[in-house]
């Protein structure tokens, strides 16, 4: 009787294998957003003429995205370049001293609250398998989901850059007045980084509000840092 029945798979959705690209989507989008706003909004704040201020927004779309890719994967290849020492020297450590080895996977076991003995037993059971693959989960810390992908983040940087920085781009582009094109463009970067903030938390299933509400302080004072600069620059020259 108890054959018969099919019981539903138990599948949970984690954010873990998420991190890697989530983190450099949600910042280049982030910085697109804000920076490119920031600096139309300087730029516009001097006075420059209509012109001016999309030939800034263009080419601060160009460089931050290209800077961003170029950062992340300097960044994320040295993370990954210190993943394979890591490994490198676990391999050696692994052959010149495997029963060290094994007493130090058991004791990590025994930390986490496992009885001497239990531990003993799992880390000679895990041994017998992929033994790297176990040092490198539970004494390093490096798992599949969690490896450093530099051209994964750097692709994923430049892209969320260029879509952030085209909001405030698109939004310059009729021909408004001075005073109506810094409104507008204040008026859709918060909406957009509202947006981002809330996208940002339920992708990593964090609270949304205090992710916006964060996102949205911390963009504002930029934007409105930059404006009085940009104000302050065309008044002086």
């Amino acid at each position: 009787m108890f054959a018969m029945l099919k019981l539903p798979s138990h599948r949970e959705q984690h954010a873990t294998g998420r991190t890697g690209w989530l983190r450099a989507s949600v910042l280049g989008a982030n910085d697109g957003l804000v920076s490119t706003a920031s600096l139309i909004l300087g730029v516009a704040s001097a006075g420059a003429d209509r012109g001016a201020v999309i030939t800034a927004g263009i080419a601060g779309l160009a460089a931050g995205a290209m800077s961003m890719a170029a950062g992340e994967y300097v960044s994320v290849s040295s993370q990954r370049d210190a993943e394979r020492a890591d490994l490198a020297r676990e391999t050696r450590e692994l052959q010149d001293d495997p029963e060290g080895e094994l007493a130090e996977l058991a004791g990590i076991y025994e930390d986490r609250g496992l009885s001497p003995e239990l531990s003993r037993q799992v880390a000679e059971e895990l041994s017998k398998g992929d033994v790297l693959a176990a040092h490198a989960r539970d004494e390093l810390g490096i798992t599949e989901y969690a490896q450093a992908r530099p051209m994964q983040a750097a692709v994923a940087s430049a892209l969320s850059f260029a879509v952030g920085a085209m909001l405030p781009l698109l939004a310059v582009l009729p021909p408004y007045g001075q005073a109506a094109r810094i409104w507008v463009t204040v008026a859709v970067t918060l909406v957009g980084l509202v947006l981002l903030g809330a996208v940002g938390a339920m992708l990593g299933k964090a609270p949304v509000l205090r992710a916006a509400a964060r996102v949205v302080f911390w963009g504002a004072a930029a934007m409105a840092i930059t404006s009085l600069i940009g104000a302050l620059v065309g008044t002086a020259v």
